[in-house]
């Protein structure tokens, strides 16, 4: 089975090409999430953020993910984030997309700081993109509305300390899979 996910993440990578492109995809990966909706709004309630441009995902039967990110504290730049998720269930294709993760507090960032941490079930993401959507994913249920993914109308909460939004960038994908993602931060030196 590993052949066909690293097949489907490689697949999934060519997706990732043209966003590469930019000089600085964190800037523009914030840019778009304050000029997308509600989310904006995360910027100036949340004590800190993480922040990736290009996540990966591919799946057939059994799924994988991956991205590299950056932690915002009070909006500067504190560290470096890798985000890994294996998922098992009905799900084939692949799919690239950004996501934005808010901590409502110091204390929701300090529990994530202290060495790795992983989502459960319960956490929910909110998925900006061009129509309405509703589906079990890739940090449990997302659901969203928009009109592009720089005029979302969103809605989102914080849920354990933690509210979580995505914009898909490219990719097909369908799943019904239970899945998790699990983070590793490293402080910036």
């Amino acid at each position: 089975m590993k052949p066909k996910v690293s097949a489907l993440l490689f697949i999934t990578a060519l997706f990732l090409m043209p966003a590469m492109a930019s000089a600085d995809p964190y800037a523009d990966t914030i840019k778009m999430f304050k000029n997308a909706g509600e989310s904006a709004a995360f910027f100036d309630k949340s004590y800190a953020y993480l922040v990736f441009p290009n996540i990966g995902k591919g799946g057939l039967g059994v799924g994988a993910a991956h991205g590299s990110g950056r932690a915002y504290e009070q909006g500067k730049y504190v560290g470096d984030v890798k985000m890994n998720q294996v998922s098992i269930g009905l799900q084939a294709g692949g799919q690239a997309f950004s996501q934005i993760v808010f901590f409502e507090d110091k204390h929701a960032f300090e529990d994530f700081t202290r060495g790795e941490f992983e989502f459960d079930a319960t956490v929910q993401a909110v998925a900006i993109t061009s129509s309405a959507t509703a589906s079990a994913g890739s940090t449990g249920t997302s659901a969203g509305a928009a009109g592009g993914k720089n005029d979302a109308a969103t809605a989102g909460q914080y849920r354990k300390g933690l509210a979580v939004f995505t914009v898909a960038k490219g990719g097909l994908m369908y799943q019904a899979a239970v899945a998790g993602q699990k983070f590793k931060f490293k402080k910036k030196k």
